[in-house]
């Protein structure tokens, strides 16, 4: 029922519209886009250029930061909407835009993808992938945003495949298969380009499927290698995995990562080992499912790696951004690499080595650790161990934490984090589990969620990567699971599950602009310049599986709406 709905949804947006096929300069008979190839000095230069959007997390280092300060703490209580585009599209709309020589990219649930003019809103073309009814996808029909290179803009689907489409036309330039969707395999990440190679992870450990990392030519769609996160017969790691459980192991890579250009370094996170609650049948470690794999963008070749969650059993995942900063030890700054893991507890890491500098809970409520050791190995209360019998309520829930669908941020003006938190427990229990291929492999899950009674709440905090201090927290009434966005006019973006788009203070936590946006936020927020104006970019709406894990929202989100927003002209 829910893709008949899918496809009506389709043709009523498609209806609105022709697509309209950008020639030359991409004319659409109005008016002209002088489109350059999107290369890999374009790529690096991330924001810098702040006209440009191009890659999920702002830049290689994941900040999400822009340079662009016209509008900052003095102006923005002024922003007013300058266009908004209704997707038609319901549920998870996570997506990241992208913006590059004047047009902006757009993905929703269920694989479709939208090219509007990014001063005006105007639709531009539309794609709509085709998808099976028959689909495994255990968390929802997301997907989190294209990435982009050349003329083409990339697309990893729900049916596990990878789409390249013409970024003037949204025809389909190549089309491949990245493995079997029946058996539990899918994409909804937004995937990463490095040099030649467009870099991608996968979606189905709750399938049972052996994770990975792919690479793909991003001129023919040829895969170049592929690096799994679950070692096999003979490998290094293999021995953490008690008999064969390494084949249904899990560990997906569904978060994008972040590049160390000047060490040529990619850094990518594996998510939860299957079955998720109960590691009964999987004794060991289970590497390198919850951990952060360095890795050679060239090769796949693993470099290193750190384990946030040791033996997985609470659903804690390992997939959440990972910055790049610099931290300062005994005097001197050292290159690290900052993550607030699910598990509640924000990691720093010496990205040259994977040593663990130091670790500390962002969340209020957390039992299930007593802390961490001196090499950042969790020190787990048994007592908040999932048993077959849901009995203690164990912090942070399986939802984290910070959750790994939507993005924190970082600042290098105030050289904070800022980390929008589920304050969330639950009652989780193991239970039998038996492996068929394409079949749910849980082991167990939850009885209650403090969402149940609304004793949820949630947080933005604002935290010092180099000591793990947190600086400033702004409470709200309901969990956020909204992205974050920091400029250099002083601000942080986000928004919260009862509609209102918010900018903060950067240094203070002070709220100093809302708008009531009508439905609660789940994407990713960005910001470009065109024309002499900034523009900043939020999707609104498209529920989500988070919801009722967390705590319902107030008003209902169900559609789903891009906002963009803008200083009122000058006369």
């Amino acid at each position: 029922m829910r893709h008949v709905w899918r496809r009506c949804a389709a043709l009523l947006v498609g209806s609105l519209f022709m697509a309209l096929p950008l020639r030359g300069h991409a004319q659409d008979g109005k008016k002209t886009y002088d489109l350059k190839p999107v290369t890999a000095e374009r790529l690096l230069k991330g924001t810098d250029d702040p006209s440009a959007w191009l890659m999920y997390g702002g830049n290689y280092e994941s900040w999400r930061f822009s340079p662009l300060k016209d509008v900052n703490r003095e102006n923005v209580s002024k922003l007013r909407v300058a266009w908004m585009f209704q997707t038609g599209i319901p549920t998870q709309f996570e997506t990241s835009p992208i913006i590059a020589d004047g047009i902006m990219y757009i993905t929703t649930s269920y694989n479709h993808v939208f090219a509007l003019d990014a001063a005006t809103g105007d639709p531009l073309w539309k794609y709509d992938h085709p998808l099976p009814d028959d689909l495994r996808v255990c968390c929802g029909p997301t997907n989190r945003g294209v990435a982009i290179a050349d003329d083409k803009v990339f697309m990893g689907t729900l049916d596990a495949r990878v789409v390249a489409l013409d970024r003037r036309t949204g025809k389909v330039v190549w089309n491949v298969e990245m493995d079997k969707y029946t058996d539990g395999f899918s994409s909804t990440v937004a995937p990463l380009v490095i040099k030649d190679k467009l870099i991608i992870g996968m979606s189905g450990g709750e399938y049972g499927v052996r994770g990975y990392i792919d690479a793909y030519d991003v001129k023919t769609g040829v895969r170049k290698w592929r690096t799994y996160t679950v070692p096999g017969a003979g490998e290094k790691g293999v021995e953490t995995w008690a008999g064969d459980s390494w084949k249904y192991g899990g560990g997906p890579t569904w978060v994008t990562g972040s590049y160390d250009a000047e060490q040529d370094v990619l850094f990518w996170a594996a998510g939860n080992a299957a079955p998720d609650w109960n590691g009964d049948m999987r004794e060991g470690d289970n590497l390198y499912t919850d951990s952060v794999l360095a890795l050679n963008p060239d090769t796949g070749e693993i470099k290193w790696h750190f384990q946030f969650t040791p033996h997985d059993v609470w659903d804690y995942d390992g997939n959440t951004d990972l910055f790049l900063v610099n931290v300062v030890r005994n005097g001197q700054n050292v290159k690290a690499l900052a993550q607030p893991n699910r598990n509640g507890f924000m990691y720093v890491l010496d990205r040259a080595t994977g040593k663990f500098l130091h670790g500390s809970p962002y969340v209020e409520q957390l039992n299930w650790a007593k802390g961490l050791d001196e090499k950042g190995r969790p020190i787990v209360d048994p007592k908040f161990v999932p048993q077959s019998e849901a009995k203690e309520w164990i912090c942070p829930g399986a939802p984290g934490g910070k959750n790994s669908s939507y993005t924190a941020a970082y600042s290098p003006t105030t050289k904070l984090m800022y980390i929008p938190v589920i304050e969330s427990c639950m009652q989780m229990k193991k239970a039998e589990a038996m492996f068929v291929q394409g079949i749910p492999y849980w082991g167990g899950g939850w009885d209650k969620t403090q969402g149940d009674d609304q004793s949820s709440y949630g947080h933005l905090s604002a935290i010092d990567p180099t000591t793990g201090a947190v600086k400033w927290r702004h409470k709200e009434d309901y969990p956020l699971l909204g992205g974050t966005l920091t400029t250099a006019g002083g601000l942080v973006f986000t928004g919260n599950q009862e509609g209102h788009v918010m900018a903060f203070d950067d240094t203070t936590g002070k709220v100093l602009w809302k708008f009531q946006s009508g439905a609660a936020l789940r994407g990713q927020p960005a910001t470009y310049k065109i024309g002499g104006q900034q523009y900043i970019a939020v999707p609104s709406g498209g529920g989500g599986i988070m919801a009722p894990l967390a705590g319902e929202p107030p008003i209902s989100s169900k559609g789903s709406a891009l906002i963009v927003f803008a200083l009122p002209e000058k006369k």
